[in-house]
């Protein structure tokens, strides 16, 4: 599932407020926590968005073999990230 770039943010926000509040970790007055967990979160958001460009790239090579064949083309997206997923060893 992909998510806008605002509402990582906004999750990254109530993640370091959370981890604060809770005392679960300690944080130096320098750093800014919810920028450091933004940017952790918005790479992994960017890697899905990288698979699906993947995804469709190669579904799009096949379109002419998927049509003859009957294949759906979300089932065949579906598939094929959830291949690539599993060979890189991914989570998403």
């Amino acid at each position: 599932m992909a998510l806008r770039r605002e509402y990582v943010r906004f999750l990254s926000v109530k993640v370091a407020e959370e981890l604060q509040k809770q005392e679960m970790i300690a944080v130096p007055e320098a750093l800014d926590l919810a920028e450091q967990v933004f940017q952790v979160m918005d790479t992994e958001v960017n890697l899905e968005h990288r698979i699906d460009d993947e995804v469709r790239s190669l579904l799009n090579q096949y379109q002419d073999q998927m049509r003859q064949s009957g294949a759906s083309y979300q089932e065949m997206f579906k598939l094929i990230k959830n291949k690539l997923v599993k060979e890189r060893k991914l989570v998403l």
